[in-house]
C-alpha cells in the first residue's frame, strides 16, 4: 500500500513540475515580442551585439600607437590549466645596462583554452582581456593558434618616464 501511494505522489509531484515549466513557457509565448530576447542568428550577424560579461576569447588590446602593457613575464603562461598560452620573449639590455625581457610573441590556442580567465586575472599589468569573437570553426587545428600581440607592437610606456 505504502508503494502505491509513493508511486501517486511522485506522480502528482510530476504534473505540478510539467505544469509550471509550461506556465513559464506559455508567458513569453503569449507576451509581447519586444521583450523576446532570442537572437535570430545568423540573420543578424552584423547587428549581434554581445554582452559585456560574455567569455568570447583572450585577447590583448592595444592603443593607437600599436602598443600593449604586456612585459612578458609569463605568469599567465604559468597560471593557465592548459597550456594554451606561450610566450616567446627575448632580453633585452638598456642603456643603463639592466636585462629585461621583451615580448616577441604572445600565442594563444583557443582549442586548448578552457575559457577559465585566470591568465586575465592573474595578469600583474592588465595586458589581457575578453574578447566578443564566438565564431571558432576551423578546417584545420594550426589555425586555432593565434598571436594576440600585433606585428611590430612594442611595451606601453609609463606616464612621465622618457
Amino acid at each position: 500500500m505504502r508503494g502505491l501511494i509513493n508511486y501517486f505522489s511522485g506522480m502528482f509531484n510530476g504534473i505540478i513540475s510539467l505544469l509550471k515549466g509550461m506556465g513559464v513557457t506559455g508567458k513569453y509565448f503569449f507576451t509581447s515580442p519586444v521583450t523576446i530576447v532570442t537572437q535570430q542568428y545568423p540573420e543578424n550577424r552584423k547587428t549581434l551585439e554581445m554582452f559585456d560579461a560574455f567569455k568570447g576569447e583572450v585577447t590583448m588590446p592595444h592603443d593607437e600607437n600599436n602598443e600593449h602593457k604586456c612585459t612578458a613575464c609569463s605568469i599567465c603562461q604559468i597560471n593557465c590549466p592548459n597550456g594554451s598560452i606561450e610566450i616567446v620573449s627575448r632580453d633585452v639590455v638598456n642603456d643603463e645596462g639592466k636585462k629585461r625581457k621583451e615580448l616577441d610573441k604572445h600565442l594563444y590556442n583557443i582549442g586548448m583554452c578552457s575559457f577559465c580567465g585566470l591568465c586575465i586575472k592573474t595578469c600583474p599589468s592588465n595586458a589581457l582581456a575578453w574578447g566578443q569573437e564566438f565564431e571558432h570553426s576551423m578546417f584545420t587545428r594550426d589555425k586555432f593558434v593565434k598571436t594576440l600581440n600585433n606585428e611590430g607592437s612594442k611595451l606601453m610606456q609609463k606616464k612621465g618616464v622618457e
